[in-house]
């Protein structure tokens, strides 16, 4: 197989917010964010430009033209009630087909069998296919052989008629079968979407171009088709590929895994190495950049080179790019927790390059302000252009109103603007504003862990006003256990104030709350929530999926908690 070691990257386990990467990256927020810990998040304002690859000149294998020909036609038939002696018939041809060992064999179940069906000749041409692929036997065994087109004839249609406008007969001996053959129209998206099954279609992918594997996936995510086994057969197939993927190419891949939400790591490597090596040619294409950076925030893949890489790529490309471009940049960096090595100069140049009237919707600028804060380059100026009245009242006007995504991006600023930012001058939201409610919940997925947690958490406190769960920060984020105990390490009640207490926040960390691929690390909104709450005056707890499992024993969960709370009393 193609170097899958070469393309695996190396994966930290870590997933705290103290995390070491090479590039010091830090806090993030979304290109298009998926839900991050049950609250609502929408995707951001960049514009894609993605569509399937265009047909490649060079021609496919003979094997991939023969099989798409014999396919390309082929569409889900009715599933009428067939009488008991029809279905056995069918069940018998079944049986021969799967006992067959030669060609020979195959095609002389074609003979003289009235009920043989285009359900048969798929699985026929299938088996033909996957054998031929595998040197097992050689196309022109059977290309030529009146069985095999009688075949074609019936998946496929043939492009060359007669004089008298009927279809030219498809095996006369002369050699004619074979342009026959050829005379198919080879649209590979019908030669795999319209088989009648997703098994017998994953077998033909090794049969088709690499060209061809991509356009068939991105015309799965066009229909929001995701096909598991489709999808797991292009992904082993594409990344098998010694053959280089071209920008274009790869954009549609990364598009088509971030519509049909594939995560796919190897797939993934494959795709960012052949970026690397493409992009230096891309001298004058600015939206192919900014379509795999949204698509790297969607699908939560760090990758620091290819990040870096990107980075130099706009630096360099600036004056060609489009604001929704360096908008996607910047989305994409902060929910990655990715922060360049050259971040002054992206602050300088990049930053400095778009301006507000560069977005013609409210909430588009609100992302690209709380993008700038996740990574920490954002000015007072920029703060307050969304921290006020006027602002809100504009969002409202938005097509889409002052969402519950909008309303959890402005708490966000708001508690940044108020504590992590110094010496800020500027407006805050006022205590009764609308912002503040919104409606937060976890993911199912989620609770569960929550709950576990929970429970463990009953065994070590004695009383229900001990802890509390689920609360609103008022920051837009939930905290998902609140207790406090004192220097000794005995937990105190929540319900009276205790000056000397010392104040814990547990929060779960499960998958949708991580970036995956080569550098794995807690996402930006993660750590935005974990430095918020150490600046109001919590010891934060990370409790990560990976670590705290509900299907562990009560006694284990409550060891590993009671462990987590003893590290930080003794810490004071």
């Amino acid at each position: 197989m193609w170097g899958l070691q070469r393309f695996a990257g190396r994966i930290s386990t870590q997933l705290y917010r103290h995390a070491a990467y090479s590039s010091n990256a830090r806090t993030a927020a979304s290109a298009s964010l998926a839900p991050t810990g049950g609250q609502e998040q929408e995707q951001g304002a960049e514009t894609r430009s993605n569509t399937p690859a265009p047909d490649n000149d060079r021609k496919p294998k003979v094997a991939g033209q023969m099989v798409a020909a014999a396919f390309e036609s082929l569409r889900n038939e009715k599933n009428d009630k067939a009488s008991p002696a029809a279905v056995a018939a069918s069940n018998n041809i079944d049986e021969r087909i799967v006992k067959a060992k030669t060609v020979n064999g195959l095609l002389g179940i074609t003979e003289n069998n009235s009920g043989f069906s285009r359900k048969h000749a798929l699985r026929i041409v299938s088996i033909l296919a996957e054998w031929s692929t595998v040197n097992r036997v050689k196309i022109s065994e059977f290309e030529n052989d009146t069985r095999f087109l009688r075949i074609c004839r019936m998946l496929g249609r043939t492009v060359p008629k007669n004089g008298s406008g009927n279809k030219a007969a498809a095996g006369d001996g002369t050699g004619n079968g074979s342009k026959r053959i050829s005379g198919f129209r080879t649209d590979d998206l019908n030669t795999v979407l319209g088989v009648a099954g997703d098994d017998e279609a994953a077998k033909l992918i090794a049969s088709i171009s690499l060209p061809q594997m991509v356009k068939v996936m991105s015309t799965l995510a066009q229909r929001k088709r995701r096909s598991t086994p489709l999808l797991r057969s292009l992904a082993f197939n594409i990344s098998s590929s010694s053959e280089q993927l071209d920008l274009k190419q790869s954009a549609d891949v990364l598009y088509a895994m971030s519509t049909l939400n594939f995560q796919d790591s190897v797939l993934g490597a494959k795709v960012c190495a052949d970026v690397q090596t493409a992009l230096p040619k891309n001298l004058d294409k600015s939206a192919v950049v900014g379509s795999i950076l949204t698509s790297l925030g969607i699908l939560r893949y760090r990758d620091l080179d290819i990040l870096e890489s990107l980075t130099q790529w706009l630096l360099k490309n600036s004056e060609i790019c489009r604001p929704q471009d360096l908008s996607a940049y910047f989305l994409t960096s902060a929910l990655l927790n990715f922060k360049s090595s050259q971040i002054e100069e992206v602050s300088k140049s990049l930053v400095k390059s778009i301006v507000r009237d560069d977005f013609t919707k409210q909430s588009d600028w609100l992302n690209y302000i709380w993008s700038l804060t996740m990574l920490g380059i954002v000015d007072h100026s920029q703060l307050e252009s969304v921290l006020n009245e006027e602002f809100l009242q504009k969002l409202e006007k938005d097509k889409s109103g002052l969402t519950p995504t909008s309303k959890m991006r402005l708490l966000n600023l708001n508690s940044y603007a108020h504590l992590l930012t110094k010496d800020y001058k500027g407006g805050l939201l006022p205590a009764d504003s609308p912002v503040y409610n919104v409606p937060m919940a976890h993911t199912k997925s989620k609770q569960i862990l929550v709950n576990g947690m929970l429970d463990a958490l009953k065994s070590l406190l004695p009383a229900s006003n001990y802890v509390q769960s689920s609360v609103d920060s008022k920051m837009g984020f939930l905290i998902d256990a609140l207790c406090q105990f004192d220097a000794n390490r005995n937990p105190l009640p929540l319900d009276k104030e205790n000056a000397q207490a010392i104040r814990v926040a547990l929060m779960v960390v499960d998958f949708h709350d991580i970036c995956h691929g080569a550098h794995r690390s807690a996402s930006g909104i993660t750590n935005l929530a974990f430095d918020l709450l150490e600046k109001s005056g919590y010891h934060v707890i990370p409790v990560p999926y990976n670590e705290f499992n509900t299907s562990d024993k009560l006694l284990k969960r409550v060891q590993y908690l009671e462990a987590k709370f003893k590290a930080i009393v003794s810490s004071k």
